[in-house]
């Protein structure tokens, strides 16, 4: 079955709506980046997740205007990074991104890590809130926000974030920060969706995946969307691309379900948040 032309969407705590299955840039070369995107595009995404730190906000920009889909039917995405936060640098680091990805506004923007030692992720948020009221970004939201980050941004604040874009993968399913997010009304938005690649050979998702006719791929991003999280598989090669939007004709069912379950072990493939620092 031909993909479909249009995701899934996900209704944020303001009221705009996010599709539920993006193309994600992270660790995507710049020189592929452009090609990327605009397949992606052409495919049926709607969603496109990038970054200031990945470098390839330019070439993220360039795929979407080439793609000859209307900037206003993309849902675009960027981050602001670590060395960038404060009030005064969010602002200026933004209009910097715009610049870089040739366009007027965002439809969301996060922070990128709560860098806890700087302190400085309320202020950035209020820069955002700013940039928000001033119509520039449609959402804002954060990523790799641990519970005890969410509350003190709330309390300071009294915003609630839109998204938090955390690493989420079977073997890390983050069930008590869901919990916290489901609770708060935040949207829960899965990187690292397919465990970068650990989980393809998996016999639990090989075998899940020859029962249904589907690759592991399709496998795990199905079992982010029967658990609600947004999820952005990154890809360079056109056809696997095309193959990770095509996830809308099955289901699994209860067993599938359980089986990817077993597969928990609280393994963190990236970073730890409460403890990542890093600024250069």
């Amino acid at each position: 079955m031909a993909a479909p032309s249009v995701s899934p969407r996900v209704t944020l705590n303001d009221g705009n709506s996010i599709p539920q299955v993006g193309l994600g840039v992270w660790q995507t070369p710049a020189e592929e980046t452009e090609r990327a995107v605009t397949a992606a595009l052409r495919t049926g995404y709607r969603h496109i997740d990038t970054a200031a730190a990945y470098r390839n906000e330019p070439e993220t920009g360039r795929g979407l205007a080439n793609s000859g889909v209307p900037r206003e039917d993309v849902f675009l995405v960027t981050k602001l990074w670590n060395s960038d936060q404060g009030y005064d640098s969010t602002l200026a680091a933004f209009d910097a991104s715009l610049d870089r990805l040739g366009v007027d506004y965002l439809d969301l923007y996060l922070i990128h890590w709560p860098v806890p030692a700087n302190n400085a992720y309320v202020d950035t948020f209020k820069a955002f809130a700013h940039l928000r009221d001033q119509g520039r970004i449609r959402s804002i939201g954060v990523s790799n926000f641990a519970p005890e980050h969410l509350t003190v941004l709330i309390d300071a604040t009294g915003i609630v974030p839109a998204v938090n874009q955390i690493e989420l993968h079977p073997l890390l399913p983050q069930h008590e920060l869901r919990e916290v997010h489901a609770r708060l009304g935040i949207a829960t938005e899965a990187w690292s969706p397919l465990g970068q690649g650990s989980l393809l050979t998996d016999p639990v998702i090989t075998g899940i995946a020859e029962r249904h006719g589907k690759t592991p791929a399709q496998v795990l991003i199905r079992w982010h969307i029967h658990l609600g999280n947004i999820v952005i598989p990154k890809s360079v090669n056109p056809e696997r691309i095309a193959s990770n939007f095509d996830v809308f004709d099955f289901d699994l069912d209860a067993s599938d379900m359980s089986a990817i379950a077993s597969l928990e072990t609280d393994t963190r493939l990236g970073p730890d948040p409460r403890t990542f620092n890093f600024t250069g």
